[in-house]
């Protein structure tokens, strides 16, 4: 008798583990086909698999057996073309065969295996106890998969502690480190989730991207070696399956779901200056207009190139009721007069000034807001309580900010926001013991509000200004790349973060964010003169580079470093801005591919073993490889070259790839590497974007075999999405002991002032001939002016350079000649 009520029990006990944990169970019967979506029913739950490509397959079960409506902030994409998919019904499974994937879904456990065309496994469910990868507990979904022995793992969002995340646990929920000491607590880069995204890429040749908002938990292979499982505490289970096989095909789907980054204004590439105005918090009576005045001039008298500036909190008054974590839209009385602080800003050739902003309402002295925008329902309620929360998943709550409270800068010369503190949105804010609404809804929205949040700005200055949009945000989710940029949030001014903010870059990128920011040389505290210098050398040559820190009263402006730091300040700012036609093209590339502007090393080189484990390495653009020096007294450092041969900036001398080397690194020196093939644009310096206009490109040309697509528009508008452009195809191959570099003529609608070329040819010798379509240039003297008849060949740089004019569009749209240089040796 008590062996059969032990029995009993344990069988109870076996049914009510089933129960609480519930696979979706075995097909029944067949299924339902509706355009590129198969609908199928199983004993605990339904499933559907929609085809959006031929090679990114959505999959969702739901245990209610309804499915959740489109939303609007992560994906963006929700209607695709017909996609061929070939179904076959086989005693163990249903096949489903597009160009490039085989999909089985097995009728027992409804077990999901996605396998390549070619019959390559890249992804298989695990089954436990009778059941297939997708269960269920209570609001928990989750999704267990195996670990492929050699699969490597990246992305996750803006991740500050691995690149690879193999063998790792991660949560993803956007905010803080939380708790006291800070060094612990918010300065804690293992629970850094300013931008998190539930998205990574595979070495096996995929990606998946976890479509869903509440908080994300993710076991990479850490409990079990051989499986890895994502989970969410509600919503549905819904991901996207995206096969590549390589990385940019990946980015370029997935960019194409979630949105791609658009074209900012293209003196968005210059530098952006963020002040206290004078006065930090704890210093807030210092601050003023005045201090911000000065502050634009001296970076002009100083000879630093700049085209933005943004004032921080300190320009308003702290308001009633939610003190200095709330927008009163009152300006501080130390500001006198705001709209000629602006109009001075663009009289010294500003671009853009902003306003750093929180998202709640606050009433100041004068202007009740907070008051008045409860009453009409625009808060988000929080409880019996209005609330404070500006509701930004509310088009006419947007519309009462802007008109209300936002128009109160616009209309006097705010061109943008700096949207803080999106984390503050169901969970405590930086300085204010409230935590605003909770519950269930609001735990689903937590992770978007971000983006309703930068998007409401970013699209109402966009239109008001009639340029292109700005806006600068610390927090993000899946989607945030439609509404640049992201900052990597409040890091201090020591060597420890300084690693980690690259991985943070990489990491993001990874993620499908091409704008990324960081505060060089920290963001809180005083910097050592010599990480300064360092931090400031990448940030220079980072996708976005802004300096702004809160230490008073240095603040991280460049003067406050000494000589070093300001020449070294200088030397990396100019090199951007001489770099800018580079960047821009790239930027061009990101809105049509994914592809970001800073790249991790695995972004181009995913089958190199070598380049999992780098986070202090990448490539801007696909040309030039930027090695920050992250270690204080550091005289030299290790890089690793990948494959192709490759060359020092800085001194010429070229190296083989697939090899690590050291080299020196003096304090002005951060090494930079160009890849052999490589076309770099560039153009002279300014103290602004716009201040010349550009009628010579330089084109420095590093033989090998490669190519580059020069884009040029007006640098504003939004005519560029109806295609209002100009892009000049050029390439270059080497063979033997003769160099050829081909230029097509400038293909499109827009006409620019360029009207030639200096070419620089980074040789070892000087060349025996060179030809421009066939007519030999004559050599030419250092004194004399280069012309389009000769050349000069440079010993001291290894740099031979001459003048060609550029091929233009000829009328009625046909175009002229390719142009063809040739170089012999």
């Amino acid at each position: 008798m008590y062996n059969r009520i032990l029995l009993l029990l344990v069988i109870q006990c076996i049914t009510l583990s089933l129960a609480a944990n519930t696979g979706i169970g075995d097909i029944k019967g067949s299924f339902k086909r509706k355009d590129n979506t198969f609908h199928f029913t199983a004993s605990n739950a339904d499933v559907q698999l929609e085809f959006c490509t031929p090679g990114m397959v959505r999959i969702r079960s739901s245990w209610t057996r309804t499915f959740e409506a489109s939303e609007p902030w992560m994906v963006v994409q929700y209607q695709w073309p017909a996609v061929s998919v070939q179904v076959k019904i086989l005693p163990a499974y249903f096949l489903l065969t597009t160009t490039q994937l085989q999909v089985r879904l097995y009728k027992t456990a409804g077990r999901i295996d996605i396998y390549s065309a070619a019959g390559k496994l890249l992804s298989s469910e695990k089954v436990t106890t009778g059941q297939g990868g997708m269960q269920s507990q209570a609001d928990t979904v989750s999704c267990t998969k195996q670990c492929l022995p050699d699969e490597q793992f990246f992305g996750f969002g803006e991740r500050m502690d691995f690149l690879n995340q193999r063998s790792k646990k991660l949560n993803l929920n956007v905010g803080r480190g939380k708790g006291l000491p800070h060094a612990v607590g918010a300065y804690n880069i293992l629970e850094a989730n300013y931008s998190p995204i539930p998205f990574f890429l595979s070495t096996q040749g995929y990606a998946i991207f976890f479509h869903n908002s509440f908080a994300t938990s993710w076991d990479m292979g850490a409990t079990h070696d051989d499986e890895y499982r994502f989970a969410a505490p509600g919503g549905e289970m819904d991901y996207y399956f995206i096969y590549g096989p390589q990385f940019p095909t990946i980015l370029d789907q997935y960019t194409a779901l979630t949105g791609r980054s658009p074209l900012l204004p293209r003196f968005a590439l210059g530098l952006h200056v963020g002040t206290y105005s004078g006065g930090t918090w704890g210093y807030e009576q210092m601050s003023s207009d005045r201090y911000v005045i000065a502050l634009a001039r001296k970076l002009r008298e100083m000879g630093i190139p700049v085209d933005l500036l943004w004032l921080d909190s300190t320009w308003r008054i702290f308001g009633k009721k939610g003190g200095k974590g709330a927008t009163s839209f009152e300006w501080r009385e130390t500001f006198t007069n705001p709209k000629a602080m602006f109009d001075s800003l663009y009289a010294m050739g500003y671009q853009m000034a902003g306003l750093h902003l929180r998202p709640r309402f606050d009433n100041g002295n004068q202007i009740r807001l907070l008051d008045t925008a409860q009453q009409l329902g625009y808060t988000y309620k929080e409880g019996d309580y209005a609330g404070e929360f500006v509701n930004y998943f509310d088009s006419n709550a947007v519309n009462w900010w802007w008109q209300h409270g936002v128009m109160r800068v616009a209309s006097i010369g705010a061109k943008f926001l700096k949207t803080d503190e999106g984390s503050a949105f169901g969970a405590l804010a930086n300085e204010s013991d409230k935590v605003g609404p909770t519950g269930k809804a609001v735990q689903k929205l937590h992770n978007v509000f971000p983006i309703a949040y930068a998007k409401a700005p970013f699209e109402k200055f966009q239109q008001y200004n009639g340029v292109r949009g700005l806006n600068q945000t610390r927090e993000g989710y899946a989607g945030i790349q439609r509404y640049p940029y992201i900052f990597a949030g409040d890091w201090p001014s020591e060597w420890q973060y300084f690693p980690a903010v690259i991985k943070a870059g990489l990491n993001i990128g990874l993620s499908g964010v091409g704008y990324w920011a960081h505060c060089m040389g920290g963001f809180e505290h005083n910097a050592d003169p010599e990480l300064y210098i360092r931090w400031c050398q990448f940030g220079l040559l980072s996708p976005i580079a802004t300096v702004f820190g809160m230490d008073h009263p240095g603040y991280k402006e460049p003067w406050n470093y000494g000589a070093d730091g300001l020449r070294n300040f200088k030397k990396y700012d100019s090199l951007r801005y001489h770099l800018q036609p580079y960047l821009y093209s790239t930027t061009w590339t990101q809105y049509k591919t994914g592809m970001p502007l800073m790249r991790a090393l695995v972004l181009h080189y995913q089958d190199d073993r070598n380049v999992y484990d780098i986070g202090d390495q990448y490539l801007l653009g696909e040309s030039i490889m930027v090695c920050p020096v992250t270690t204080k007294g550091a005289q030299t450092r290790t890089v690793y070259l990948p494959q192709g041969d490759w060359y020092d900036y800085w001194t010429g001398k070229t190296y083989t790839g697939k090899q690590y080397i050291h080299v020196v690194t003096p304090l002005d020196t951060m090494p930079l590497f160009v890849k052999a093939g490589s076309i770099i644009p560039s153009q002279p310096v300014m103290n602004y974007t716009g201040e010349k206009e550009v009628d010579r490109l330089t084109l420095d040309i590093y033989p090998g075999k490669g190519n580059f697509t020069l884009y040029e528009d007006d640098g504003k508008s939004l005519d560029y999405q109806q295609g209002e452009n100009a892009l000049t195809n050029m390439q270059v191959t080497a063979t033997g002991k003769e160099i050829k570099l081909t230029i097509a003529a400038a293909a499109g609608t827009y006409t620019s002032s360029v009207s030639e070329y200096l070419l620089a040819f980074h040789l070892h010798k000087q060349p025996s001939k060179i030809t421009v379509n066939g007519k030999e240039l004559m050599i030419g003297h250092p004194d004399e002016v280069l012309d389009q008849t000769s050349y000069y060949f440079d010993p001291a740089t290894k740099r031979c350079r001459f003048l060609i004019p550029k091929n233009k569009a000829g009328t009625q749209g046909q175009h002229l000649n390719a142009t063809e240089v040739k170089v012999f040796l």
